[in-house]
């Protein structure tokens, strides 16, 4: 079941910089080998469903080390069979313009 996720983790509770937490989530991401894209508000990652969930589930658990107060977003699409859908599903819009 391959899916394309786009995923932002931070603490609420860690003032108003809060980047040294997001840069741990996307080591894990990094680390984790699936492909992905850093973006400004938030992170696209695909695999498949075990892979990304468990991804999530990891940055998760590793703020809550440290933060009493998560916020989080998930917003996901499967497609039955594709691949590479974060990057060829930019080349298509761009293609189009």
């Amino acid at each position: 079941m391959s899916v394309l996720i786009h995923f932002s983790i931070f603490p609420t509770d860690k003032g108003t910089s809060v980047s040294p937490y997001v840069a741990k989530s996307v080591r894990i991401i990094r680390e984790s080998g699936l492909p992905y894209k850093l973006g400004p508000m938030s992170t696209a990652v695909e695999g498949e469903w075990d892979e990304v969930m468990a991804v999530v589930e990891k940055c998760f658990n590793e703020l809550k080390k440290e933060c009493s107060r998560i916020y989080m977003t998930l917003q996901m699409d499967y497609r039955e069979g594709a691949k590479n859908r974060i990057e060829d599903k930019i080349k298509s819009v761009e293609a189009k313009l």
